[in-house]
């Protein structure tokens, strides 16, 4: 379900605070476990270390980000390939044959 429009995005307090120290580009990334913050035109050029429950993912964000959650661009699963054996390269197979 959508925000209101008359409250606005979501951006936790916190992280706006931090943006305003900063100038875009300067500085370590900025470490956040704020993942339903909203990006702000104002965050355009920054580097987030957004936290995804074990480490810290670096989004560095862009114009195209604007409007999303930071948590979008952290991806929380990892994924590991489906199960069924794992086949030798090929060129081990035609190696053994000769």
């Amino acid at each position: 379900m959508a925000r209101s429009l008359k409250k606005g995005p979501y951006v936790h307090p916190k992280l706006l605070k931090k943006i305003a120290a900063r100038k875009p580009g300067e500085g370590s990334p900025i470490k956040t476990w704020a993942r339903s913050s909203t990006i702000t035109p104002e965050m355009v050029g920054f580097v987030f270390a957004v936290h995804n429950g074990r480490d810290f993912i670096s989004v560095r964000v862009v114009e195209n980000m604007v409007g999303h959650k930071l948590g979008e661009f952290s991806a929380t699963r990892k994924f590991i390939r489906h199960g069924g054996t794992v086949k030798k390269a090929e060129g081990e197979e035609g190696a053994a044959k000769t």
